[in-house]
């Protein structure tokens, strides 16, 4: 033991023990061992009839290694059970359909997200309804007014809303929370269209964050908690995918809505239209949300384990499949529970060193999300296209590209999120963002005089869609999805609401200070500026963000130990090692931090006071793995 434990309060070793690496809860146990535990789990839980009591018997056994299912033989699966679970492994897509409804479900929430939060419907609205309140003077009083009626959502979300989240969650469960919140968004909208005033308009659109907070920190993890690993990166990034394709609605919206004209009762009724028209996707969402289950994950954490068994049998195809995953589920809650050291659990978000480190990676990509730019030309660009040399509807036209650029490129991260994973995607995007922000600024120094100005509109137009064809499939999906990830059960609605309370925060930073900025430092150092975050960006996700990808939402927790000072270091090597291997064509390996790590099993007696200074740990092959094929091996050999 490298450090005494001697002379240690019982926190300090829970606190040691929380930093531990997590092995297979079930590694060791022979099958009778396995059987007995399903059974009395399933007894234990009131799930006693014979289907679910073999069900838990065999889950149980095949949650020790789910790939080895073919060593139970003919003789204890049935034919169909052994072609679903062969399936589950060679055709990961192929899900029950009431999971792809939940799914559905969710891609609404974020198309509510993109017209509603990301309100490309105010990007065109504000060309009308500044003039009509009087504030687009061009003066400082009215770039701030702007900013700050643009924002409202965003300051109310950061302050309030998001930490609805955890009350919510607790009193309506995961979708009675998107139910309420929805209804919310639906009538702020609807509110919106009949304001008279700069600040009546602040007030709806205030009132917007009380829907629209608890929303984005709860749809992905309501997301999260009902899909199996292999495909959760894909399913969750929907969110961002969707939400892109609200903010595309926005913009088609905008300029179906351009050409209205103005009746004997309504003043700017194309504008009113414009704000109330994002109602529509959430009145939708309220229909139908409870054809879904509920998450059972949630269920479990508040002690319904036959309830959540219900609910995985709904989104698994089969009753084997459903307690199988139950069963490893509840077993890693288990161990879970031994990294509670019975403070607050907003506390225990900085105490606990595996759940500092996912704090501090999950805030990185939340605060980056806003910081690299994207929704300065969400809101603005259709008024930074009419700087540049645009027509009012020419501009709308060139931001409905923009929204259709950002939804259709988000389309391919269903399939690199789970493959390229998480930590590449943004390393590989954030350069190209920050030289595509800096070419779009610079090209603001081109004439507006004769031909040069088709050139000007030309380069800044392709600036910006260069921008979102990378942002799209980076940036854009994987800050909510990794931070719905990577926080354990018993805080992840609190860490979410804190990743969401910083997205906004940031979010309402952005647009309250874009006019002013702009003014003050002209386009060409705006982008700039954000072209140099993005910078900064690229190497916080470098040193501090640990990859995620295909890991159950319990197996995290072995991620997350590893210390962040070792995970620095690490970053640093694959900065060198990334122009050794590819710019200097060196014949290098890469290394493996904790992809491939194991704990090295410990005396039990022993265990609660070692830390992960003191175990001992080794790196395992896939050919290490029991019940791998050869085709497994294989294909892990050459992805590591």
């Amino acid at each position: 033991m490298s450090v005494s434990t001697a002379n240690m309060t019982a926190a300090e070793r829970a606190r040691r023990n929380a930093n531990a690496k997590l092995a297979n809860p079930l590694a060791g146990f022979t099958r009778a061992q396995l059987e007995k535990k399903g059974r009395d789990y399933a007894l234990q839980h009131a799930l006693a009839e014979p289907e679910d009591i073999r069900a838990f018997e065999l889950g149980a056994v095949l949650a020790q290694n789910p790939t080895s299912y073919d060593r139970l033989g003919a003789d204890v699966l049935t034919d169909q059970e052994m072609d679903i679970l062969y399936k589950e492994f060679a055709s990961k897509w192929s899900q029950p359909r009431t999971l792809y409804i939940v799914i559905v479900c969710c891609s609404i929430c974020a198309a509510v997200q993109g017209m509603v939060v990301d309100e490309t419907v105010v990007n065109g609205a504000q060309l009308f309804y500044t003039p009509q309140f009087g504030i687009d003077n061009g003066d400082e009083r009215s770039t701030w007014l702007t900013g700050l009626v643009n924002s409202a959502p965003y300051l109310c979300c950061a302050f309030v809303g998001c930490w609805l989240t955890v009350p919510y969650n607790h009193w309506f469960g995961r979708r009675g929370t998107i139910f309420i919140t929805c209804l919310f968004s639906a009538i702020a909208c609807f509110w919106q269209g009949f304001v008279n005033t700069w600040w009546h308009m602040f007030i709806a659109r205030f009132a917007l964050g009380f829907g629209i907070g608890p929303k984005s920190a709860t749809v992905p993890i309501y997301a999260a908690e009902c899909t199996p690993p292999a495909i959760r990166g894909a399913l969750v990034m929907q969110w961002q995918m969707w939400t892109a394709f609200g903010i595309m609605l926005g913009y088609v919206a905008d300029l179906a809505l351009y050409s209205v004209k103005d009746t004997s009762v309504a003043t700017g009724l194309n504008w009113r239209l414009m704000m109330a028209s994002a109602m529509l996707p959430a009145v939708v969402v309220c229909f139908f949300v409870f054809m879904c289950p509920e998450s059972p994950r949630w269920y479990m954490a508040n002690g319904r384990h036959a309830a959540a068994y219900q609910a995985m049998c709904r989104l698994r195809y089969s009753k084997l499949q459903a307690a199988r995953d139950q069963f490893y589920m509840a077993e890693l809650l288990k161990a879970e529970e031994s990294m509670k050291i019975g403070q607050s659990k907003l506390l225990e978000l900085v105490t606990v060193p595996r759940n500092r480190r996912a704090m501090l990676a999950s805030e990185i990509v939340m605060f980056m999300q806003q910081f690299c730019g994207v929704n300065v030309i969400a809101y603005y660009s259709s008024s930074i296209f009419q700087d540049s040399g645009f027509s009012a509807q020419s501009a709308l036209a060139a931001s409905l590209g923009f929204g259709i650029i950002n939804f259709l490129f988000a389309i391919p991260a269903i399939y690199t999120i789970d493959t390229f994973g998480r930590r590449n995607l943004l390393l590989t995007t954030f350069p190209l963002m920050a030289i595509f922000l800096l070419f779009t600024g610079m090209c603001f120094f081109i004439s507006q005089e004769g031909d040069s100005l088709k050139v000007r509109v030309g380069l800044i137009a392709l600036g910006i869609y260069l921008f979102g064809i990378v942002y799209s499939p980076g940036e854009g999906p994987v800050p909510f999805t990794y931070s719905a990830e990577a926080y354990p059960l018993y805080v992840r609605a609190y860490g979410m609401s804190l990743a969401t309370a910083t997205t906004w925060f940031f979010n309402f930073v952005l647009s309250i200070t874009w006019p002013s900025l702009q003014k003050a430092f002209k386009p060409q150092g705006a982008f700039g500026w954000y072209a140099a975050w993005n910078l900064v960006g690229f190497f916080l996700v470098l040193f501090f963000m640990p990859e995620t990808k295909g890991k159950t939402l319990e197996e995290l927790d072995q991620v997350f130990s590893v210390p962040t000072h070792k995970h620095a270091a690490y970053g640093g090597r694959q900065f060198f090692y990334f122009f050794r291997r590819y710019i200097f064509r060196q014949n290098v390996q890469p290394e493996v931090l904790y992809q491939m790590e194991d704990v090295e099993p410990i005396d039990g007696a022993h265990a609660e006071d070692l830390g992960a200074d003191d175990m001992e740990i080794r790196r395992s092959s896939p050919s290490d793995k029991p019940g791998a094929t050869a085709a497994e091996r294989k294909s892990e050999s050459a992805g590591s």
